[in-house]
């Protein structure tokens, strides 16, 4: 009985932790005074794996990002109110562009492109606001 308890316990402790770690919080990407470009890192370790960002810009500007390592697939997703729906051509869209913007915060989401050979590690995609 103690056997069938510690793992009921073990086992409801797992996808406690489980689901803590998928609904992590999306990162926030900022510029250093002046910049308007940066370059985000991230892991991924699948085709079911992804990265989440957020990103603030006001309304008028230019949102643009673009793959710069492995082969990602790069989602675009507009604030409340934006008129701006993700051009979905058959490629891995790893460069995307907003323009006008409007104001608020975009996510962006990173998953590897299941249009090219699999991969597990880091990734490295371009974001620019002008």
């Amino acid at each position: 009985m103690k056997k069938l308890t510690l793992a009921l316990i073990t086992s409801s402790l797992f996808f406690v932790v489980a689901s803590a770690v998928s609904a992590q919080r999306p990162t926030r990407i900022t510029f250093a005074r002046g910049a308007t470009t940066k370059v985000v890192t991230g892991t991924l370790n699948g085709y079911r794996s992804h990265q989440t960002y957020v990103i603030r810009v006001r309304k008028g500007q230019t949102l643009t990002t673009e793959a710069v390592k492995n082969f990602i697939t790069i989602g675009v997703e507009a604030p409340p109110g934006s008129t701006y729906e993700q051009d979905m051509a058959a490629d891995c869209h790893d460069k995307n562009e907003v323009s006008p913007t409007a104001r608020g915060d975009y996510t962006i989401s990173v998953t590897e492109c299941r249009k090219a050979d699999r991969w597990r590690g880091t990734f490295k995609f371009r974001v620019t606001v002008k």
